[in-house]
């Protein structure tokens, strides 16, 4: 049934109107027609009320079943066509008959007609009576001079047939009204819908923005706004929480354009003191004199660290440009070599894991910046052996067609944990580090430029993974026409 209900508020409202019609329109016809067949029925009372007995009284010389053979001094010229009248004599039928157009009153009755006419009560009010051979009668049953009881009765046809005519008009009146009323009535609510029309289509627009990036211009607001009417309360709510969003949407913006700029300065202005202080610790291991082992053993974890926080700065200052919108380059790249390099770099560092290359016969070249499609390889890549125990299988896929390139990094490890899965992607986002086969103290922003030089470059980055198998996809855009040749092929 509910599937057959309608949805929207203007069909409900449209339906309504009719189905309300509809109610009226019967409650007006069955109050008619009542109506009618009480006034008609009144009209057989009194009909019956003036002929009292007369007509049965003049059948009193003929027996019942007997032929009409003393019809003349059955006088029915007063009777109205069809009268019915019987005289009863200590409870049985004595005579019956029927005024008819010709002179022939007679009438044959059933043993269960005679049985009904006997059991009309002799009460001076009128009863309904049917007859097998007769149709439904409006009969009265009165006490006759003899001793016997002489029943009037008048056809019901008469009125059925009135009430039947009356139903066939209401049904075609009522018909016209509904239909003339469903067609003016869904004008009329549409008319008066277009306000909320007008509501919905701003609703949609907003919907439709990208607020969770970037600076957002609000749409319009709604111009329905008299608070006399439901709409204008709605409209006026509405534009009253634009003009919230679009406020908080402007200091959201501000906030994050002063927090990129100031990461871009720090991490620009930072690069210079951590090379500096790279630098001397290299120098100061490089001194022909004899240093002490705790001071050697200072300046190596000086340098690995300046190493590690030059990095770090470097990662962040590429984040901050990727987030202004700095332009990449766009080069040919051959993606099948950039795959293998990165390969054999991580066989270099992890040799403890298991590097396997499924990569098609003929290279695949796409457009893009080459030094951070790179960065992408190579922090999937770490990604893999840093939270992935000791020989652990990483398959590295690559595939091409029209729509797009696909670059897949599958590893058949512990898997990511359902809680951080859906922020492995953001910024300073680490993993548990207590769980096995996870390693190093990476800053978490591996993933974050995975993604980000992703959507720079028009692809996306996603992640799936269950224990036993985590796989990593990046999709770029498919290649240019002529991409995949490699310069000065012919």
């Amino acid at each position: 049934m509910r599937r057959l209900l309608p949805r929207t508020l203007r069909a409900r409202l449209i339906c309504g109107l009719v189905v309300l019609l509809a109610v009226s329109c019967a409650a007006v016809g069955i109050a008619a027609v009542l109506t009618l067949r009480s006034f008609l029925t009144d009209r057989l009372d009194q009909q019956l009320t003036q002929a009292g007995g007369t007509f049965p009284a003049s059948l009193e010389h003929r027996g019942p079943g007997e032929p009409d053979a003393d019809n003349a001094h059955v006088d029915t010229r007063r009777q109205a066509p069809g009268t019915f009248g019987a005289r009863l004599l200590h409870g049985k039928v004595t005579a019956a008959g029927i005024v008819r157009s010709g002179a022939d009153t007679s009438v044959t009755l059933t043993a269960g007609d005679k049985a009904a006419i006997a059991a009309v009560p002799v009460d001076g009010r009128s009863h309904r009576l049917e007859l097998s051979a007769l149709d439904d009668y409006l009969v009265k049953a009165v006490d006759g001079d003899d001793g016997d009881v002489l029943v009037t009765g008048l056809p019901l046809s008469g009125v059925e047939d009135a009430v039947t005519r009356l139903v066939a008009v209401e049904g075609a009146v009522f018909g016209g009204a509904l239909l003339v009323a469903g067609a003016a009535g869904a004008f009329w609510v549409r008319w008066s819908l277009r306000p909320l029309r007008r509501v919905t289509a701003t609703a949609a627009s907003v919907t439709a923005l990208p607020l969770a990036s970037g600076e957002v211009a609000l749409p319009d607001r709604v111009p329905d706004t008299d608070p006399r009417t439901e709409v204008g309360q709605v409209g006026i709510a509405l534009n009253r929480m634009l003009g919230h969003v679009e406020n908080a949407l402007g200091r959201r913006h501000a906030s994050e354009e002063r927090l990129r700029r100031f990461a871009a300065d720090a991490s620009h202005e930072l690069r210079t003191p951590v090379a500096a202080i790279r630098g001397h610790a290299e120098l100061a291991r490089l001194h022909p004199e004899p240093v002490p082992p705790g001071v050697a053993r200072a300046l190596e974890r000086i340098t690995a660290e300046s190493v590690r926080m030059g990095g770090m700065v470097d990662d962040l200052l590429l984040l901050a440009r990727l987030d202004a919108g700095r332009p990449l380059a766009r080069d040919p790249v051959d993606l099948t070599r950039l795959v293998l390099d990165a390969v054999d770099d991580a066989r270099a560092t992890g040799p403890d894991h298991r590097w396997v290359l499924d990569l098609p016969e003929a290279p695949i070249t796409t457009t893009g910046d080459p030094l951070r499609l790179q960065q992408i390889t190579g922090n999937l890549l770490a990604n893999a052996h840093q939270h992935t125990p000791a020989g652990t299988r990483v398959t590295v896929r690559l595939r091409q067609d029209r729509a797009s390139t696909r670059l897949v990094v599958e590893d058949d490890g512990p898997g990511i944990p359902a809680d951080i899965l859906d922020t492995v992607f953001e910024r300073f986002a680490r993993a548990d580090h207590t769980r096995p086969g996870a390693q190093g103290h990476g800053a978490g922003l591996g993933l974050a430029i995975v993604q980000a030089v992703a959507t720079a470059h028009g692809g996306t980055a996603e992640v799936r993974s269950w224990p036993g198998r985590t796989s990593f996809t990046v999709t770029l855009p498919g290649r240019r026409p002529g991409a995949g040749r490699r310069p000065g092929a012919g």
